[in-house]
């Protein structure tokens, strides 16, 4: 790369990326040593070498990336985006299924994960698609097409099935909302979140009448401003025919394994040994470590390998084990560093395309990280979602990797954005 371009780049960004898939793999290490091998970065049977190497194939996109001219990434952004779409649905013929998700491609003994890229390009053709100058995102027909760009890869990604990779798109109300999206629409997500959840709990009779009491209550009040009954009304029919929906949705969308984890999280269910084993073991790690932690490689919980995808999906426990609550705080401190400083280059940026993806990869990373801290403390149901930069596999890393250098080249080359 030029000499211009390695200084226009930002290292602080770099760097805090660099801690996060170093102290990422030192963890996956910890979770995947076995007493019985010794260490050898050389041999690939081990989960954390085969992590090296994919921790070295990041560094070659990193380069590639960065040697791409930046306005690439704006004039191909439709093009990567179909590309996106027919990886997904090629998995419906050529996919192979690993843990209950034809989720996969195969390549002998090498496995690539499409949707972790799918992010990528979503991320891409919204920004593209707001950019353009005809597009208004206060207007309900530029609304729709941009729902439409969030929508399809996530549809193509429920039927693996893997429900847990498509709520991640939620993400990207994030730079919909930067860019002057009505803060109607987060609202309506954010009260049905709470129905949803609320139905779950209680019953349907309970939440309508609650609401029914609230909308009567705040009409007694505006009553000398006379309010328009006819819109709560309407409000009130709504709410009702989503409440009665959940429980169908719950019990005919849902597949069991899910149901049962929403279960155990609302605490409807006691299932330490079964469906919520995962969890409790990952919470009894987590506690395990206290202030300091028992030390790296000392986790027992860990090493005795209680806590199941470990290296995966639950790698915070071993970080929670090890490094204790003062570790443990250390990372999620440093992704909110991160995250922040991802939001501060993206207000900079002088073009609507870079500052839309700027957003799009905060809110991404922002929803990975805070559904699987959620996830591996018992806060959240298991939905099955990678810590960014740290839990083990090649697809993941890749496809965050390219995700936060892409923004970097950006925000490298807005100097030459005018």
């Amino acid at each position: 790369m030029p000499k211009s371009t390695l200084a226009s780049i930002d290292w602080l960004t770099v760097l805090l990326f660099l801690l996060l898939v170093g102290f990422g793999w030192m963890n996956i290490y910890s979770a995947s040593l076995e007493e019985s091998n010794s260490f050898s970065i050389f041999d690939f049977t081990q989960v954390y070498s085969r992590q090296a190497l994919f921790i070295l194939l990041s560094v070659a996109l990193i380069v590639i990336t960065q040697a791409i001219e930046a306005k690439f990434y704006e004039r191909f952004a439709g093009l990567i985006y179909i590309i996106s779409l027919l990886s997904l649905l090629g998995l419906f013929v050529f996919g192979k299924t690993i843990s209950g998700a034809t989720s996969w491609y195969s390549f002998g003994s090498f496995s690539l994960q499409p949707s972790e890229f799918a992010k990528v390009a979503t991320s891409l053709a919204l920004a593209k698609f707001l950019s353009e100058m005809q597009t208004n995102i206060g207007l309900l027909k530029d609304q729709a097409k941009a729902f439409l760009i969030i929508a399809l890869p996530a549809l193509f990604i429920i039927p693996q099935p893997d429900p847990g990779s498509a709520l991640v798109y939620a993400a990207f109300f994030f730079p919909l909302y930067r860019e002057g999206l009505a803060a109607i629409y987060l609202i309506i997500l954010f009260a049905a979140a709470f129905l949803f959840i609320a139905t779950l709990i209680f019953n349907p009779i309970i939440v309508i009448t609650t609401i029914a009491i609230v909308m009567i209550v705040i009409l007694f009040k505006k009553r000398k401003q006379k309010p328009k009954i006819r819109y709560y009304l309407l409000s009130l029919i709504f709410v009702a025919g989503f409440c009665y929906s959940v429980n169908y949705i719950f019990n005919n969308v849902f597949e069991q394994r899910h149901r049962d984890r929403f279960n155990i999280v609302l605490g409807k269910e006691v299932d330490t040994k079964g469906i919520g084993y995962n969890t409790n073991q990952s919470e009894i790690a987590i506690g395990s470590g206290g202030w300091t932690g028992k030390g790296w490689k000392e986790g027992t919980q860990t090493k005795g390998g209680f806590v199941p995808e470990q290296h995966t999906d639950y790698i915070f426990s071993t970080v929670g084990e090890e490094w204790g609550f003062l570790g443990a705080s250390l990372i999620v401190i440093l992704f909110i560093l991160l995250l922040l400083r991802i939001l501060q280059l993206a207000e900079r940026q002088k073009t609507i395309f870079s500052r839309v993806y700027g957003y799009s990869v905060a809110g991404i990373l922002f929803t990975h990280f805070a559904i699987n801290i959620g996830m591996v403390t018992g806060l959240l149901p298991t939905i099955g979602i990678p810590l960014p930069f740290f839990s083990y596999g090649g697809s993941g890393l890749w496809g965050f990797t390219l995700l936060l250098f892409i923004f970097i080249k950006l925000d490298a080359n807005r100097v030459n954005e005018w």
